[in-house]
């Protein structure tokens, strides 16, 4: 005897097809007295229309308006003084005692409902007391309500922390799918930023080397436009394939990468240790990112005539390291080293920068989880 809608609570429309209003066929019990009474008196009739009437009425207002602590008044007490008036004359008017306890079920807190069967209980027990209706009559009606009150109510009070549970379930559910949204989103972020960062620093820097080159040596100016084109393409598929989180790169890749980009700014490149420690996948792509950064950065501002990296392993961490010869200084850092220090933190490893003598940026991750 559910007076609340499952599926969309706080939708009417919903609550006007809800499967509740077929426990209103239990009103059918109350003409059944007059119905079936050898000696039916004039004024049965009209009592048990009155009493289903009634009882439609504050069932349908409860239904229609879902769980209210206003039920008290509008619903729970009316329904309990009409039985106690009712069934005194018509023992089968005892169920609204029934309806009182599910809608107490439905709506109220599990001591203020308990508490509602209960007196509800005594209620029924006294108006036994004083029924008219004769035995055996009379037992039959007010016994199986004084059974009902508790099996529905407690029933009632399942059902909704059930749909409490189920409603907690889908806050929680929503939560978790708006925070991994917003990762998803800072992981694309940061990627688009690594990458792009790289590949368009690389792009301007030939773009303008191709513009110098064009008067004083075509055929090189031709070359760098080549390789503006492969860069543009590469970093064309790059971002498709970020966006569909697919996307990894490795270490090896990167330094070719470096290789290119810094030989169009006049960066002489030394590596240390090429072929370094095999890495897992998922710490390979993070310190390739790494790479990828520092170099956009060296590119970009060092004004560095060398470059040296070096990948490593000390047993406890495995380290890269990238320094410059630069000009160094300890200006703010921008997106690019936080969204990197998130990243390489998300593998409990670390990132310094040191900004005297040129730059040199070292990156740590710890053995156990890259290797």
């Amino acid at each position: 005897m559910s007076a609340v809608d499952d599926s969309a609570p706080g939708s009417v429309a919903a609550r006007l097809r809800t499967w509740d209003w077929i426990y209103l066929g239990y009103l059918l019990f109350v003409p059944a007295q007059p119905y079936f009474s050898p000696e039916r008196r004039w004024w049965e009739w009209p009592l048990a229309i009155a009493v289903c009437a009634a009882t439609a009425v504050l069932y349908a207002a409860a239904v229609l308006r879902g769980p209210s602590a206003r039920h008290v008044w509008s619903s729970i007490v009316p329904m309990a003084v009409i039985g106690a008036l009712a069934a005194p004359f018509n023992t089968n008017a005892s169920v609204l005692f029934i309806y009182a306890a599910a809608v107490a079920g439905n709506t109220l807190p599990w001591r203020d409902a308990r508490l509602w069967f209960a007196g509800l209980t005594v209620l029924d027990s006294v108006t036994a007391l004083v029924s008219q209706v004769p035995m055996p009559y009379r037992l039959w009606g007010f016994a199986s309500a004084l059974v009902l009150v508790w099996v529905i109510g407690l029933l009632e009070l399942g059902q909704r922390d059930r749909r409490q549970e189920q409603e907690n379930e889908r806050l929680r559910t929503s939560r978790v799918e708006l925070l991994a949204t917003i990762t998803e989103r800072e992981r694309i972020a940061r990627d688009l930023h690594d990458l792009l960062g790289h590949s368009l620093t690389a792009v301007v820097m030939r773009a303008q080397l191709t513009k110098e080159l064009v008067s004083v040596d075509p055929q090189r100016a031709r070359a760098e436009a080549e390789e503006i084109e492969r860069n543009a393409r590469e970093a064309l598929a790059a971002v498709r394939s970020t966006v569909t989180g697919w996307r990894q790169t490795s270490i090896r890749a990167e330094l070719e990468a470096a290789r290119r980009a810094l030989a169009g700014t006049g960066v002489d490149l030394r590596v240390d240790h090429e072929d370094g420690p095999l890495l897992v996948a998922a710490a390979e792509h993070a310190l390739g990112l790494a790479l990828r950064e520092a170099v956009t950065n060296v590119a970009r501002h060092a004004r560095a005539s060398t470059c040296r990296i070096g990948l490593d392993t000390d047993g406890e961490r495995v380290r890269l390291v990238i320094a410059d010869d630069g000009i160094g200084g300890n200006a703010p850092e921008g997106s690019g080293l936080t969204g990197l220090r998130e990243r390489i933190g998300k593998l409990g490893g670390a990132v310094q920068r040191t900004g005297t003598a040129g730059t040199t940026l070292t990156v740590t991750v710890p053995v156990g989880v890259a290797r």
